[in-house]
């Protein structure tokens, strides 16, 4: 099949969507499946006891850091076209950012991503939680917070030289460092006597980060309008993709439009087919305060971070922006000192 000559009879907008619901159906099933989780992998690491939840983070961001590391350096993926080394960015918005996200994700038991894919599950839980960080994510773009934003983001800004770590690196650092990682993560995976179906699905959760960065440039370098070239994020595209349901009697379909529908039925298909699909609602022991105020952190957080956990920590990781990796320290710092102070056991 000539995929170039059928995205050219459909469009640019419905080629966008469509990968973007390919990649989306991708990584919704194999998170849902390997339980892909930041907040977790976390808590183990700053409790002294990185197990299962740790390796298959591991592997994931290991995966996706090895894959477009790769596609990068066979030309597949050009660095140029790729947001976030090409523009100015922030890195007192990533501290700051990545502070209140981390905080936030130990307030809500989940990140973005794990909101969204255990919304799908039936956890009524996580899908308040969600739609909250949705529209804090909103309002920290376009809406109230975006002055607060702005300003905190403007306290230091470098620029795409600076931010692009390839430039401080020797040749292949990234893939070499990938590599090492991967093998890293597979000595927590054979020593925890991690399942191969839950490490198979955290590769496939990167793999999917990579072929978001793979499919985009590949649709850029064909079409006569212009594509972006991007991967998995969430906190904008949720608020984009919620603020288009209730503003807009017609989507402008996008990558980022495919994108997160593609996860959350990705993900309620492997819970249903795999019988682990359950309505969960909010008791007394889980509250609901901290929640609330845990979703709000991570809506202004993410978009101040320039992403979550995954659209900076694992996509913006993989290509090497500095902005991404400080975020991604500050979010592991800032869970690690929440999940100390609210909820590690007492001795």
């Amino acid at each position: 099949m000539d995929f170039v000559a059928l995205g050219e009879e459909i469009g640019t907008d419905k080629t966008s969507a469509m990968l973007g619901l390919i990649v989306g159906l991708i990584f919704g099933a194999f998170a849902q499946q390997s339980r892909f989780c930041l907040r977790a992998a976390c808590v183990e690491f700053w409790r002294g006891s990185p197990g299962i939840k740790f390796s298959i983070w591991l592997l994931s961001f290991s995966s996706a850091l090895l894959l477009t590391q790769y596609l990068m350096i066979t030309e597949r993926l050009d660095s140029a076209a790729i947001r976030q080394l090409a523009n100015t960015g922030s890195l007192s918005g990533a501290v700051i950012g990545g502070l209140l996200f981390g905080v936030g994700m130990v307030l809500a038991r989940g990140c973005a991503s794990r909101l969204l894919v255990l919304s799908a599950t039936g956890n009524l839980r996580a899908l308040i939680a969600g739609l909250v960080v949705t529209i804090a994510a909103q309002a920290s773009l376009r809406g109230a917070l975006s002055p607060l934003r702005e300003k905190l983001a403007a306290l230091w800004l470098v620029d795409a030289t600076e931010r692009n770590m390839a430039n401080y690196l020797p040749a292949n650092a990234g893939l070499i460092v990938g590599l090492l990682l991967l093998l890293l993560a597979f000595y927590f995976v054979f020593k925890h006597k991690t399942s191969g179906w839950m490490s198979f699905g955290a590769l496939m959760v990167g793999g999917s980060i990579a072929l978001g960065w793979f499919l985009t440039q590949w649709h850029a370098s064909w079409s006569f309008d212009a594509v972006t070239v991007q991967s998995v994020s969430f906190t904008g595209p949720a608020a984009d993709t919620l603020m288009g349901l209730i503003n807009m009697p017609k989507i402008h379909l996008s990558f980022d439009i495919g994108l997160v529908p593609g996860v959350f039925f990705g993900s309620m298909a492997a819970a249903v087919l795999s019988r682990e699909f359950k309505v969960q609602t909010f008791t007394e022991e889980t509250g609901l305060t901290r929640y609330l105020i845990g979703a709000v952190m991570m809506g202004f957080g993410g978009m101040l971070a320039g992403g979550c956990a995954v659209g900076a920590g694992v996509t913006g990781g993989a290509v090497l922006a500095m902005t991404a990796w400080v975020a991604l320290f500050f979010m592991w710092l800032g869970a690690g000192v929440t999940d100390l102070l609210v909820d590690k056991p007492k001795p």
